[in-house]
């Protein structure tokens, strides 16, 4: 059973915090086995490529009297991204790409949060990819909290971002006949997060 009942989104004012927001208060460790870090690219100019990486770890502090003071962070293996395509996987960690040796771990680290009324939640941070920083900001949906079979109390967020990925030196790319480039400079990120509040 949920810990507390999702908000109407119609009525809930902005910034406001349920009541029993605040039970929520505390760190958390993401857990791996049941979430799932993902990106879409455009291929070719007219379809979509998806993948995910494997191999990651995060944690997160809720703070749920003050949304504001929550924190994330998030460190990403390189190698372990998939596509479906085991030649394009290995593009993809070589030197056009992310250079998966040099640059084994890409970063997130908040600088902030805030609630947007709802279920909804923004956290902006940095994040590092091939020795680049640069800002990100992620807009979240708090899908609820609930115990597990194992006794573990579990929080759940949805999110998803937007990058041009040549903003971090990823510029590789191949000119179409027809007109456009081989791989989209926009990526769509997305993050199903399930945490587990610390012991």
């Amino acid at each position: 059973m949920s810990i507390f009942s999702r908000k109407d989104t119609e009525t809930a004012t902005v910034g406001a915090v349920s009541p029993d927001l605040a039970a929520l208060t505390g760190d958390y460790t993401i857990d791996p086995a049941h979430s799932t870090i993902g990106f879409v690219a455009r291929h070719a100019m007219v379809t979509n490529v998806k993948g995910s990486f494997q191999d990651f770890t995060g944690t997160l502090h809720l703070d749920g009297t003050d949304p504001s003071r929550s924190t994330a962070s998030l460190d990403v293996v390189m190698d372990s991204i998939e596509t479906g395509n085991a030649d394009r996987d290995g593009h993809l960690k070589g030197s056009d790409f992310f250079k998966a040796d040099e640059f084994p771990t890409m970063t997130f680290r908040s600088t902030g949060a805030e609630a947007l009324g709802g279920d909804d939640y923004r956290i902006t941070g940095d994040l590092t990819i091939l020795g680049t920083t640069r800002p990100l900001t992620i807009d979240l949906e708090f899908n609820g909290a609930a115990k597990d079979p194992f006794g573990n109390e579990r929080v759940g967020f949805e999110g998803k971002a937007e990058i041009l990925r040549s903003e971090w030196g990823l510029t590789w790319n191949a000119a179409l006949e027809t007109g456009g480039v081989l791989v989209s400079d926009k990526i769509k990120l997305s993050f199903d997060v399930s945490a587990i509040r610390n012991a």
